[in-house]
């Protein structure tokens, strides 16, 4: 029989969970180990562990040197890109991108239909007791049959938004790193997303993005964050939007400058944002966002969904079987790119 593979997580997996991914191949050995911090794993642990499943928990390469594969917990992996572990030379890393798709869609969904339709102004009313004497002009929707909404990043998330909008007949521009190949090459659950690109009519490279949104009604922000993209949407770009345009944030906090978003929502250039992340988390109680009439504050919850870890554990069991057939594993993080 081939050699034993240790695999440890770090992440607190149930019984069915870890049933589900010992039951891949006798060859695993797994140890569950609910671990917020380095010294909570014992170094005799590190030294025999070639899988390693965590969150944020990362050894110093000579502590762990039989590490082969790390598979995070999360998609974003900005936080640990500096570790030297990272960097050791034999080592894949893959995270979880793709695996949470429908929840994020259906949040940008229901944001894009709120702002659309006016929902923190009908609210707003509502609290006062208010029946407008203008309603029908006040409320007047922005419809998305119709309109054109612009998906900042065509990875696993947008492609899934874009599922949802086709079906209502919105218009669908994105833009995408590599705009030449619109297929998806990542992890794409059956039914979901835009394998192939075909749902968007057009796809614009990063370069172009101003180009994309000075036809954007809504837009959806959802690119990961690296070097590259940090302040991508800043005030030349807002400023680029249709007058009273919507926009939707379920990508990191440095995406969009937030002072210049500030601005074009008091100056009413923008028709409202939803947003659901932020530069600093919590989001301050003294930020001007808690209290502009036109936005819309969630707490970082748009992929919050009570099967994350049922679906977590799926993903790892289908990576593990690739691990152990020796086929190139689900969701590789490119460092140079930073996802």
């Amino acid at each position: 029989m081939a050699n034993t593979i240790e695999v440890l997580s770090t992440i607190p997996f149930t019984e069915s969970q870890t049933n589900l991914l010992a039951g891949v191949s006798p060859r695993l050995h797994f140890t569950i180990l609910k671990a917020l911090k380095l010294e909570e794993v014992p170094a005799d642990l590190w030294e025999r562990t070639e899988v390693l499943y965590t969150n944020r928990v990362m050894p110093a390469p000579e502590q762990a040197p039989k590490l082969r594969w790390v598979q995070f917990h999360w998609a974003g992996v900005n936080h640990v890109l500096d570790l030297p572990l990272m960097h050791k030379p034999d080592l894949v890393v893959t995270n979880l991108s793709g695996v949470i798709t429908t929840q994020l869609a259906e949040y940008a969904l229901m944001m894009l239909l709120a702002l659309g339709h006016r929902l923190p102004d009908l609210a707003a009313h509502q609290r006062k007791a208010e029946w407008p004497a203008d309603r029908w002009e006040r409320f007047r929707p922005r419809e998305l049959r119709g309109s054109t909404v612009g998906i900042v990043g065509y990875g696993s998330v947008g492609r899934q938004v874009a599922r949802l909008l086709y079906g209502l007949g919105a218009t669908i521009l994105a833009t995408k790193r590599d705009a030449m190949h619109p297929e998806d090459t990542g992890y794409t659950p059956e039914g979901q997303g835009d394998p192939a690109g075909d749902f968007a009519r057009r796809i614009y490279p990063p370069q172009a993005l101003c180009s994309m949104l000075k036809e954007c009604d809504f837009v959806v922000v959802c690119i990961p964050l690296t070097t590259e993209t940090r302040h991508a949407i800043g005030a030349r770009e807002l400023a680029a939007l249709k007058p009273g345009a919507f926009i939707v944030d379920i990508s990191r906090g440095h995406i969009i400058d937030h002072t210049a978003l500030i601005a074009a929502l008091r100056e009413q250039k923008l028709g409202g944002a939803a947003l659901d992340v932020f530069p600093e988390e919590p989001l301050p109680p003294d930020s001007p966002l808690w209290k502009l009439p036109n936005v819309i504050v969630t707490p970082h919850i748009s992929g919050n969904t009570p099967a994350y870890d049922d679906l977590a554990a799926a993903f790892f069991a289908e990576n593990l079987h690739r691990y152990l057939a020796g086929m190139p594993l689900y969701n590789r993080v490119d460092l140079g790119k930073g996802y």
